[in-house]
C-alpha cells in the first residue's frame, strides 16, 4: 500500500552524521505511523538494524531496553526504532500486528507488514542504507513480528532475530529461506517455553477473543530449519545459554537457537522493559551475540 511521507526528519543531516535520533512520521494504511533513526554511518552505505519493542512498549523504550545504540555507534551502522499501535489516541500501549498477536494492531489488522517494508524502501532509497544487509529483530510480540517480516518480505531482509518472541504453529510455509537467531528465556513464563497461553494480561493488562497459544520455543528455530533446508544441529553449552546450531543447510541460511539460563520475559544483557518486569541475564548480551550473526548474513 502506497506510504507518504508527511514529515521530513528532524535535523536529518546533523543526525546522520552524529548519531542523535532523528523522528519521521509516515501516513501508511491511513495510520500516521512514526519511528526513530539513530543514524552512525556517517557518508557510507551501511547494514540497517530494525529493533521492535515488544507489546506495551515503544521506540524509545526499546532503544533503552535493547542497548542496540552501543553497537551501532562501535560498527558505524543505522538503527531503526519504529513505533507500534495504540488501543487508543495517544496511548502509549503499542503493539505489533503478529497475525495472532497482539491486542489492537491484531483486532485492527494493521498492515505493520507494509509500515516496516516502507521504513526500508525509504531508508535504502534515502539514507544510503544497503539493501543487502538489511536486518530485523525485536522483543517478545515485536519477536513475534520479526518471524512474521522474515516470511512476508524475505527479498528485503538478509537475517531476523526474534528475542523471547514464538511462533503459533499455523504459519503457512515460508516462501524464502532467511537466516534466523533465536533467543528464548530459560525462565519465561509470559511466553512460555512449552507453548501454551501467553500471559497477555501481564503485559497489556488484557488478552483478546483472537489471541491463541503460542508453539514451544523451539518451533521457531524448526520452522526456519525447514524453510532453509538444514540437516543435523550441533549443540552446546556454554556458561550463559544452551546454543543449537544448524549450519549445514541447503540454502547457505543458517540457524541458532539460544536458551538463555536465568533469563525471563526480557532482553538478556539488556535493561527490564518496565518496572517489575523480568530482570534480565548479564550473562549473555543478545545484542551483541545477534550483530555477530547479522554482520556475517547478506542477502543475496
Amino acid at each position: 500500500m502506497l506510504s507518504i511521507l508527511v514529515c521530513a526528519a528532524l535535523g536529518a543531516q546533523r543526525a546522520r552524521r552524529s548519531g542523535d535520533p532523528a523522528e519521521h512520521a509516515i501516513v501508511h494504511g491511513g495510520r500516521t505511523r512514526s519511528y526513530l533513526v539513530h543514524d552512525f554511518s556517517g557518508d557510507a552505505k551501511a547494514p540497517l538494524v530494525i529493533v521492535l519493542h515488544g507489546g506495551g512498549g515503544n521506540a524509545d523504550n526499546a532503544v533503552a531496553m535493547t542497548g542496540f545504540d552501543r553497537i551501532a555507534q562501535r560498527e558505524r551502522f543505522i538503527a531503526v526504532y519504529p513505533n507500534g499501535t495504540a488501543g487508543r489516541e495517544g496511548g502509549r500501549l503499542l503493539t505489533w500486528n503478529a497475525g495472532h498477536c497482539c491486542a489492537a494492531a491484531m483486532d485492527g489488522r494493521v498492515d505493520d507488514v507494509g509500515f516496516i517494508a516502507a521504513i526500508v524502501d525509504r531508508l535504502v532509497a534515502q539514507r544510503q542504507a544497503d539493501p543487502s544487509r538489511v536486518y530485523v529483530t525485536g522483543m517478545s510480540n515485536g519477536g513475534m513480528m520479526a518471524h512474521r517480516l522474515g516470511r512476508d518480505i524475505p527479498a528485503k531482509l538478509a537475517a531476523i532475530a526474534p528475542v523471547v518472541g514464538a511462533v503459533f504453529g499455523d504459519e503457512p510455509p515460508a516462501p524464502a529461506p532467511m537466516p534466523a537467531f533465536v533467543v528464548v528465556g530459560a525462565e519465561d513464563h509470559t511466553v512460555p517455553g512449552s507453548g501454551g497461553p501467553l500471559g497477555l494480561r501481564l503485559l497489556l493488562g488484557r488478552a483478546s477473543a483472537a489471541d491463541r497459544n503460542v508453539a514451544p520455543a523451539i518451533d521457531q528455530a524448526s520452522y526456519w530449519v525447514k524453510a532453509n533446508g538444514c540437516r543435523e544441529p550441533k549443540r552446546r553449552e556454554t556458561r550463559a545459554s544452551t546454543v543449537v546450531e544448524w549450519t549445514d543447510c541447503s540454502s547457505g541460511a543458517p540457524v541458532v537457537f539460544h536458551t538463555v539460563a536465568g533469563n525471563g520475559h526480557a532482553w538478556p544483557g539488556g535493561q527490564p522493559g518496565r518496572t517489575g518486569a523480568d530482570r534480565p541475564s548479564a550473562a549473555f548480551d543478545a545484542s551483541d551475540a545477534m550483530w555477530t550473526f547479522f554482520k556475517a548474513q547478506r542477502r543475496r
